[in-house]
C-alpha cells in the first residue's frame, strides 16, 4: 500500500513541476488543497488556490520562467493519509540545458489525501546556497545536472 501511495505522491510533485515548466498557473493552483499555500524562493506565501493562481499568472505572463530539473530525496508518511516530500531542485534558463547552481532549491512538500484525491496543503521553496560551504552547491549542482543528460 505505502509503496503504491509513495508513487502516487510523487507524481503529485512531477504535476506541479509540469505545471511550473509548462507555465501552467490553473494546473499548478489546481493541486492544491482548497486552503493550501505556497512558500516561494523569495519568501511570498499565497494561501488558497485563487491567491496561488493570482500569485502565479503574472509570473508565467511577464517572464521567461527557467524550467524545474528536481530529484526526489525522501518521502515520509506521517499518517496514511498526510506526506512530507523532500527533493533538490534547480532550474534550467530557457533555451539552455544547464543548471543555474545561484538558484538551487529544498523543495518540502506537505500532501495530504482528501476525499480520495492526493493535494498539496503546502509547497515551500527555500534556497539552497549553503552560505560559506560551495562545495555543497557544487555537488547539488552536479546531481541535478546529472538529471539533465538523462533526459
Amino acid at each position: 500500500m505505502e509503496n503504491n501511495s509513495s508513487k502516487e505522491v510523487q507524481a503529485v510533485y512531477k504535476q506541479l513541476l509540469d505545471a511550473w515548466n509548462n507555465r501552467n498557473a490553473r494546473g499548478m493552483a489546481d493541486l492544491f488543497t482548497e486552503d493550501g499555500e505556497i512558500i516561494g524562493f523569495d519568501g511570498s506565501q499565497s494561501i488558497g488556490r485563487e491567491e496561488i493562481l493570482s500569485h502565479l499568472n503574472p509570473i508565467f505572463e511577464h517572464h521567461q520562467t527557467a524550467r524545474f530539473v528536481s530529484k526526489v530525496k525522501d518521502v515520509k508518511f506521517l499518517s496514511t493519509d498526510i506526506v512530507i516530500v523532500r527533493a533538490i531542485a534547480g532550474m534550467a534558463p530557457p533555451q539552455a540545458n544547464d543548471i543555474n547552481p545561484n538558484v538551487n532549491t529544498h523543495h518540502t512538500l506537505i500532501v495530504v489525501k482528501k476525499d480520495g484525491y492526493w493535494r498539496i496543503q503546502l509547497y515551500q521553496n527555500t534556497p539552497a546556497q549553503f552560505h560559506g560551504r560551495p562545495e555543497l552547491v557544487e555537488q547539488m549542482t552536479e546531481e541535478l545536472k546529472a538529471l539533465l543528460k538523462e533526459e
